[in-house]
C-alpha cells in the first residue's frame, strides 16, 4: 500500500503572487489560482521595506479576496522557515522560523490551514495592522509618499496595482484607488506613478 505524502502549499494573497522570491520559487511545483482566503484581508499594514506602503495584512474589517495557493516540495518545516525569511527579507538561508512571539506584536507569524483546496497543509503569513487611521484618505498619502522611499516597483502605488491585476478587492481599495488618482489628478494609478517616478524630475 503507498503511503501518502502530504501536500504542503502557501497561500498568496498580496505581493507572494508575482513576487515569491527565488528560494520559494525554486520549489513551487504548481500554482493554484482563484482560492479564496478563509479569513479577511485588508491594506491595513505600513511595510518599512516598501517606503512604508499599505500592504495587505488579515485584518477582521476586511473581506476574503482571491489568492493563490503555491503547492511546493518540501515538508511543512522548511516551507515555513523559507516564508519566514522572505517575508522579514531574511538571505542567510541557516535562519529558521522562530515560532510566534506574544511579545512581539510586529513579528511575522506562520499559520496553518488544513485542506484548503484540497491541499493537505496550507502556510500563510499573518503580521498585526498598524495603519492609524485605517481610511482610503490615509492609505493613498502613504502610498504616494512611499514612492520616493521606496526601492523601484516596492512602493505602495505598484501593490495596490499589482493587487488590481490579480483580482483582490477589498472594502476600502476601490476608494484608496480612487483617493490616489484624485490626489494626483490623474486617471490610472500608471498616471500616477509615472509623474511621481524619476522620469518627473
Amino acid at each position: 500500500m503507498t503511503q501518502h505524502t502530504q501536500t504542503v502549499g502557501i497561500l498568496a494573497y498580496g505581493s507572494l503572487i508575482d513576487e515569491p522570491g527565488d528560494e520559494l520559487q525554486s520549489l513551487i511545483t504548481r500554482t493554484i489560482r482563484d482560492v479564496v482566503t478563509p479569513f479577511p484581508v485588508e491594506f491595513a499594514r505600513r511595510s518599512s521595506s516598501r517606503g512604508d506602503a499599505p500592504t495587505l495584512v488579515p485584518y477582521s474589517g476586511g473581506a476574503p479576496v482571491r489568492g493563490a495557493i503555491l503547492v511546493v516540495e518540501a515538508s511543512a518545516a522548511r516551507a515555513s522557515d523559507i516564508l519566514w525569511r522572505r517575508e522579514t527579507r531574511k538571505t542567510d538561508v541557516t535562519l529558521s522560523y522562530p515560532g510566534v512571539r506574544p511579545d512581539q506584536p510586529n513579528a511575522v507569524r506562520i499559520e496553518q490551514i488544513t485542506g484548503l483546496a484540497s491541499v493537505d497543509l496550507v502556510l500563510y503569513t499573518s503580521i498585526d495592522s498598524n495603519v492609524t487611521p485605517l481610511t482610503a484618505e490615509h492609505l493613498a498619502d502613504l502610498a504616494i509618499a512611499s514612492v520616493a522611499k521606496a526601492e523601484l516597483g516596492k512602493d505602495g502605488i505598484s501593490y495596490l496595482a499589482a493587487a488590481k491585476a490579480n483580482g483582490i478587492v477589498t472594502p476600502l481599495s476601490s476608494a484608496y484607488e480612487a483617493e490616489i488618482l484624485r490626489k494626483m489628478n490623474t486617471h490610472s494609478l500608471a498616471r500616477a506613478l509615472a509623474a511621481l517616478g524619476p522620469a518627473a524630475a
